[in-house]
């Protein structure tokens, strides 16, 4: 039997979802929670293969409730089922460690296969989110690629950006007329296909040249 948690601060949706999963044979729903908190509990007490988990919960959300599942070392396999496509959903319950991300219109008996596909051990996207996964591998793959690029002055450049030094201070912190400088910072925004010093400096901090 593979044991099945939903977590969803609707009621109606839990119910619903019970009463379907409760019809297959090969699956048990050994609890419900209403937010993040309920459903880091109710792992920890039921120690389910599955997690159904609603991004947009009170308290702790989603993502949130994806962490520390992993943070905890529990074993249990979430699939997202939400509403939401949003990037700014999507891409961190990912990062976060979910195993499967689905849209709540999605069809009973996909559903059902989802949750199998998942708790044997394998990964289960919707088209859309794999489509934006995979561009922002690619674009981070292209970006590091980019980065080996740069040339040591240019990495110097990069992490003096990231300290908030403006192109007069880099010039005087390294002995180079500001015109200079101003080449450099043009040279990685383009290597980096970044638009921006702002944009620079975030991505300086996130590869550690801060």
């Amino acid at each position: 039997m593979i044991r099945v948690l939903i977590a969803d601060d609707h009621a109606v949706v839990r119910q619903g979802l019970r009463t379907f999963l409760e019809l297959q044979d090969d699956i048990e729903v050994v609890g419900e929670a209403a937010d993040g908190e309920q459903a880091l509990a109710a792992a920890a007490q039921l120690a389910p293969d599955v997690v159904l988990m609603d991004l947009v919960m009170p308290g702790i959300g989603g993502v949130g409730a994806i962490e520390a599942l992993r943070a905890s070392g529990s074993s249990a396999r979430v699939i997202v089922l939400t509403s939401f496509l949003d990037e700014d959903k999507v891409l961190p319950a990912v990062r976060a460690g979910a195993a499967g991300y689905l849209l709540k219109d999605v069809e009973p008996a996909d559903l059902v296969s989802a949750i199998r596909t998942v708790d044997g051990g394998d990964a289960l996207l919707h088209p859309a989110v794999a489509a934006r996964v995979l561009r922002e591998l690619t674009a981070d793959g292209s970006r590091r690629e980019a980065h080996d690029s740069l040339t040591s002055r240019e990495r110097e450049v990069l992490a003096l950006i990231a300290r908030g030094r403006a192109n007069k201070a880099i010039a005087l912190d390294l002995g180079v007329a500001e015109k200079t400088v101003k080449t450099h910072v043009g040279n990685i925004l383009a290597k980096l296909g970044l638009s921006d010093r702002t944009q620079a400096a975030l991505y300086a901090v996130r590869a550690g040249l801060d």
